[in-house]
């Protein structure tokens, strides 16, 4: 339910129903803050994968040290968390030979992964601001992107302003971190509670 919460201050879902429904809320937090479930889950992977197709696929020592050390890095975005590590598994699994993933195949996968996250990175902004994404410059895009990635990570507008201004709040008498996010968002059209509710998985 991403949605309700910003229909209902709308007006075009009935409060009544909402607080029936709304039980239990949960943030449950995706793939790429969980890095250490990953290498598990390569060998359930490729087991899966053994189970049917019916081809044993093992990694090469030098290719799996290099796919953990991309897929746990910064850089690894894991926007569709599990099902996106499956299929990634999966395909080096189907284009492996002689039941070996080696080296070529990861740099070939996470060429593709880099790629994909990269454009994924914009669309994300896409659904928050509309058409005035493509008023923005690179720079606005990418600072802005990151910034509500840490709102989505994060548990209130005041622990995400702390977050984002840990350290120029030293430097101030009264700290006012909740206060320069609402207004760093303003100058986007955007709100707190739109912004987290996109990030929010309910039930």
């Amino acid at each position: 339910m991403p949605y309700l919460r910003q229909w209902l201050a709308e007006g075009k879902f009935r409060e009544d129903l909402y607080a029936r429904i709304n039980l239990w809320t949960y943030d449950l937090p995706g793939l790429v803050d969980r890095a250490e479930d990953i290498e598990p889950n390569l060998e359930f992977e490729l087991e899966r994968f053994a189970r049917e197709q019916g081809e044993q696929v093992r990694f090469n020592a030098e290719a799996k040290h290099a796919y953990l050390k991309f897929v746990t890095s910064p850089s690894a975005k894991w926007t569709g968390n599990f099902r996106e590590l499956s299929a990634s598994v999966t395909r080096m699994a189907t284009l492996a030979e002689a039941g070996r993933i080696a080296l070529a195949d990861v740099e070939e996968e996470t060429a593709r992964l880099k790629t994909a996250w990269a454009s994924e990175a914009e669309s994300a902004l896409q659904p928050l601001l509309g058409e005035q994404l493509e008023q923005l410059d690179l720079f606005d895009r990418l600072q802005l992107e990151n910034v509500i990635k840490v709102c989505r990570q994060s548990s209130s507008l005041l622990d995400a302003g702390r977050r984002l201004f840990g350290v120029s709040r030293q430097e101030k008498a009264k700290a006012n971190d909740a206060d320069r996010l609402r207004k760093y968002l303003g100058r986007f059209g955007l709100e707190w509670r739109v912004v987290k509710d996109f990030g929010r998985i309910e039930g």
